[in-house]
């Protein structure tokens, strides 16, 4: 799809080799005979022999509290994340581009989905999560309450959003809950082909006119900070993260992650030929790792708490998307309630 022009992209590679070493680690896991301990007990074994909590074993209910906290908002950002890039699929300079941008939309959509689906394993209700995400009792990431405003932040999208949501979610790929770890395998390997087609879309503006180039470092420039503050608020201010990396839902810290972005994504740029907008990114030979400006926190949890760009638009585009959509769904429940009727005389 790429042609044969295309250079490497620095650490791309490396995450996707990651995510198979995860499932890898996922399929001997499964292997492998459980802890013999009593009911109170089997929890703390199977975490510290890191193996995966399944929907049948006993729980912590703080942790399965927190899993449904963190997968909803998870499903609930891959639903609302389809609006802004869905902005432009009528507006996609080519064919071949419109048919790129419907694929992705429709993946993120089914990353919901898949998300949902493991939260339930969890016994939440679907319903009850949608209706939580419509009253904003329960958030989504704050990156996609920001505009697209040109064809190009449809690339920058692809190559700084999913390329941060990839170095967020690869960890989460050997996450202590069985069904979660499952679900982000495909995820990954998707969103890796995602932000590998962010990456070609700016490539090609930043060699195409000097109008084309300018657009593709204004969308670079835009979406860099919002992208740092996609990792969340400081490892000081992490309300939730010691205790998530004690039941090894997460592996790393917010500021790890960000640090992790950071490299990678400063040597896409040199390739790419386009520059971050921060002026104190510099090699720290003493850290081994790129000094970088911090996002602006308290914008993000403004973002977050109701007041960015678009939060007001995006969930009334979902609110609409679900009342015009009940007709559907509950055709398909008609339906699939009429299936089973009929196999039930069959048998």
């Amino acid at each position: 799809m790429y042609g044969n022009d295309m250079p490497e992209e620095p650490g791309a590679q490396s995450l996707l080799d990651q995510v198979a070493e995860a499932e890898r680690q996922l399929i001997e896991a499964a292997g492998r005979g459980r802890p013999d301990a009593d009911a109170e007990a089997y929890f703390d074994a199977v975490i510290a022999a890191d193996q995966k909590i399944e929907p049948r074993d006993a729980m912590p209910e703080a942790y399965r509290k927190t899993l449904i906290r963190q997968i909803a908002q998870h499903a609930h950002s891959e639903i609302i994340g389809m609006q802004p890039e869905g902005n432009w699929i009528t507006r996609a300079p080519s064919l071949a581009r419109k048919a790129i941008l419907l694929a992705k939309v429709q993946d993120e959509a089914g990353h919901g989905l898949y998300l949902y689906a493991a939260a339930e394993t969890l016994g939440a209700d679907r319903e009850d999560l949608y209706a939580q995400l419509l009253s904003g009792r329960q958030k989504y990431s704050s990156i996609f309450n920001y505009p697209t405003v040109t064809w190009a932040d449809v690339g920058a999208i692809g190559w700084l959003v999913d390329g941060a949501a990839i170095v967020n979610q690869v960890p989460l790929c050997r996450c202590s809950y069985g069904p979660y770890a499952r679900a982000m395998i495909r995820v990954c390997k998707e969103e890796s082909f995602h932000q590998r087609q962010g990456f070609q879309s700016l490539y090609v503006l930043a060699r195409g006119t000097e109008k084309q180039r300018a657009m593709a470092q204004d969308a670079i420039d835009r979406w860099w900070y919002p992208s740092l503050a996609m990792f969340g608020p400081p490892d000081a201010d992490s309300k939730h993260t010691a205790q998530s990396m004690e039941w090894k839902i997460k592996r790393y810290s917010n500021d790890e992650l960000r640090q992790k972005f950071v490299d990678m994504t400063v040597q896409q740029a040199e390739v790419l030929g386009l520059t971050l907008p921060d002026e104190n990114l510099q090699w720290n030979e003493e850290r081994g790792h790129y000094d970088y400006t911090q996002p602006d926190y308290d914008e993000l949890m403004q973002v977050i708490k109701g007041d960015g760009p678009c939060n007001r638009q995006r969930m009334a585009n979902r609110r609409e998307a679900v009342e015009s959509g009940t007709w559907v769904s509950e055709a398909a429940a008609a339906y699939a309630a009429k299936q089973d009727t009929r196999q039930e005389a069959m048998a």
